[in-house]
């Protein structure tokens, strides 16, 4: 078996260590320790400018991120004039209704959190993949994977005494990073727009049901009441009947003249005079027209379905509307007419509370309230490449230290010493393997 000899450097650290070594148990360990580091300490120095160097080429490659941050304020939880009205109401049957009211004022939905939820949720994540192409930009293959990477490059933190929100997005490009955090707000005002369940919003939504019905419902009656208007030639019965009775009461007075002048010619000149025929004509049409103007008690029909302009005996003149038929008419038209403005009614209430209803949900959704709009930072975030070259050459230095101390105690011990031999071994047979062989005679 070969025995492994130490080498000069450590033959000589051994040497001038030897009178110390056999008064170790009066030297305290670590002043030992800084003993033999000491004795190393041109290798130590050479080391560490080395690691310097190394270390500051790694900090200057390492790529540069950028921070874009915005802070926002979110709206404060609200309790509902019903529910305080109804706790008030309540209050007669003991303390248990005003506890209720604390809990419900105490423990509302702490709109901060919420925020906080969805701005980490699948939907707004899904969003900024599909606009920035996160895919490509992380190169990625799977869209579960640019999401995890996007977590990790989002910070959404919440103070809890001030319930400030903020939004920190770190990427290599600045300008991006700034139009990444905005698009976080763009999507979280989209989604609490979207995921609104508030009573206000519920409300508009039946509001807007109801009155598209009730628009239907105006239209059909309207229709009706236009058919039956132009069937029955019923455009206001009031004001037509009033024309009518003025008309007959006119026709009725000329009628009264006519009839006088015509009995007064008939004895100055006699029956087969010219103007007594004329009279007798007059006389004859002003008694058709009032026939006419008075109708018939015959059922309701459709001018629509015949013309009765011509015929006096019709229950509905296309010239005037009918006298005895007014009441059978006054019905159906009262109807129709009342179900119109009932409609007209309902409808202008709807209207009136479906405006008052959408301010209302614009008052109970959460708003973004932003603080600090997010801007294109102008100073990298990372790399810290000062604090970097040091660390990693500290971390070089104390490594190699290291070495140093299990590289002497190692070699100070009896190379009969089983732990030794079995180290040389190892050692042994680690070198023998393939790769290490080829190196070796490359």
């Amino acid at each position: 078996m070969r025995v492994e000899t130490p080498s000069k450097t450590c033959k000589s650290v051994d040497e001038r260590l030897t009178s110390a070594w056999s008064a170790r148990e009066n030297i305290p360990d670590w002043l030992y320790n800084l003993h033999v580091l000491w004795e190393e300490r041109s290798r130590l120095l050479g080391l560490a400018c080395i690691a310097f160097v190394i270390s500051l080429c790694i900090a200057l490659v390492f790529p540069k991120t950028y921070t874009s941050q915005a802070r926002i304020m979110p709206p404060e939880s609200s309790i509902s004039s019903s529910t305080f009205y109804a706790a008030l109401a309540g209050r007669a049957l003991g303390n248990d209704a005003l506890g209720g009211l604390a809990a419900s004022l105490l423990g509302g939905r702490n709109s901060g959190a919420l925020f906080t939820d969805l701005l980490r949720s699948a939907s707004v994540s899904d969003a900024l993949i599909d606009r920035f192409q996160l895919q490509h930009v992380y190169h990625k293959r799977y869209r579960f994977d640019a999401a995890k990477v996007l977590a990790r490059r989002t910070e959404v933190t919440l103070d809890k005494k001030s319930g400030v929100l903020m939004i920190a997005v770190h990427d290599r490009d600045p300008k991006r990073a700034r139009d990444m955090v905005q698009a976080y707000l763009e999507q979280l005002s989209l989604l609490v727009n979207r995921t609104s369940t508030s009573s206000a919003h519920q409300e508009r939504v039946f509001i807007e049901k109801r009155l598209q019905q009730v628009k239907g419902d105006l239209a059909h009656a309207q229709e009706a009441m236009s058919e039956f208007s132009s069937n029955y030639s019923a455009v206001d019965l009031q004001a037509q009947v009033k024309a009518t009775v003025e008309s007959a009461a006119k026709v009725q007075g000329e009628l009264v003249v006519a009839e006088g002048e015509l009995e007064s010619l008939e004895q100055i000149y006699g029956d087969k005079n010219v103007r007594v025929r004329e009279g007798e004509v007059r006389v004859g049409m002003l008694r058709r027209e009032l026939t006419r103007m008075g109708g018939s008690s015959a059922p309701l029909t459709d001018v629509s379905a015949h013309d009765t302009a011509g015929d006096p005996e019709s229950p509905i003149s296309s010239s005037y509307l009918p006298l005895r038929q007014v009441p059978r008419l006054a019905v159906p038209y009262a109807n129709l007419y009342r179900e119109v403005r009932v409609q007209e009614t309902v409808f202008d209430l709807l209207t009136q509370q479906y405006e008052v209803a959408r301010i209302q949900e614009a008052k109970d959704i959460p708003a973004v309230s932003v603080i600090d709009a997010p801007g294109i930072p102008e100073k990298k975030s990372f790399p810290p490449r000062a604090l970097m070259t040091l660390g990693l050459t500290l971390v070089a230095i104390v490594f190699y230290c290291g070495g140093i101390l299990i590289r002497h105690y190692w070699l100070l011990k009896d190379p009969g010493d089983p732990r030794r031999i079995f180290g040389r071994q190892v050692f042994e047979s680690i070198a023998t393997l393939p790769l290490l062989k080829r190196r070796r005679s490359t």
